[in-house]
């Protein structure tokens, strides 16, 4: 998974969610038939287009389904709630530090691999 911070562009493609999120296709589409929160518009080609508020609430049913282990359910009663009580905002801002601070981390070791020279090199 190549998990890189969530940039500041109007709209991602469904294929760039993916990149970002590590996800595949058919589940980002399923989880739009499953969660009322996840609702991408459409472009006159009819292509999905995420915004990033929808990218930030992709991150954050991950985290609730893979991470926290929710049910499909349980999940969507948490979105529920969390939106009921006005939290939903910072809970979807509060999942993107933990990517982005990953991304940064993978890029930096890989930056380090990249520049040290394996073991008996001369320089």
């Amino acid at each position: 998974m190549d998990s890189q911070p969530v940039a500041k562009k109007v709209y991602y493609s469904i294929g760039e969610v993916c990149d970002l999120s590590g996800l595949k296709p058919h589940v980002l589409r399923y989880w739009e038939t499953q969660f009322d929160v996840l609702n991408p518009t459409k472009n006159r080609a009819g292509n999905r287009v995420y915004r990033a508020r929808d990218v930030e609430v992709v991150l954050l049913v991950k985290q609730l389904l893979y991470e926290e282990k929710y049910t499909i359910e349980g999940a969507n009663q948490k979105l529920i709630e969390l939106r009921r009580e006005g939290d939903l905002k910072s809970e979807r801002k509060g999942v993107v530090a933990p990517e982005f601070l990953s991304g940064i981390k993978e890029e930096l070791e890989e930056l380090r691999d990249l520049l040290t020279p394996p073991p008996g090199a001369s320089r």
